[in-house]
């Protein structure tokens, strides 16, 4: 999946290019000293990295949509142990007026059957990890 930012990521995406950064996949491997020095030589800030790795392990891991994802990073939801642990009709509380928030009524809003699929995929992608 090619790595398409919002418009107000225009600073990450150019960093994120120029360092030959195209996919998900790949900012999601990026470790910790690698996004520090990537948000160090350029104009990216290194938080605002941060949080797209954060989007980006979601996407690859859970297997998300970017847009899904980054409303859970609002939610306060930054990884698949996190997404594994939540309880899914209190998210959909959360995750409900949120949405709401950001985006009005315009977007059909998440049903507990979505979000019951993601924590069964965080739990599926901790067992993995747990084996590894």
């Amino acid at each position: 999946m090619s790595l398409q930012l919002p418009a107000h990521f225009h600073r990450e995406q150019r960093q994120l290019e120029a360092a030959q950064i195209s996919s998900w996949q790949q900012l999601a491997e990026l470790d910790d000293q690698a996004l520090r020095l990537l948000g160090r030589s350029g104009g990216a800030s290194e938080l605002r990295l941060g949080k797209l790795r954060a989007q980006a392990r979601l996407v690859v891991e859970v297997g998300l949509e970017p847009a899904e994802a980054a409303l859970l990073l609002y939610a306060g939801i930054a990884n698949c142990t996190g997404l594994a642990q939540a309880q899914p009709q209190q998210l959909l509380v959360q995750m409900g007026r949120l949405q709401r928030s950001l985006t009005g009524m315009a977007a059909p809003l998440l049903d507990l059957a979505t979000l019951n699929s993601w924590i069964r995929r965080a739990q599926q992608c901790n067992s993995r990890r747990a084996k590894n």
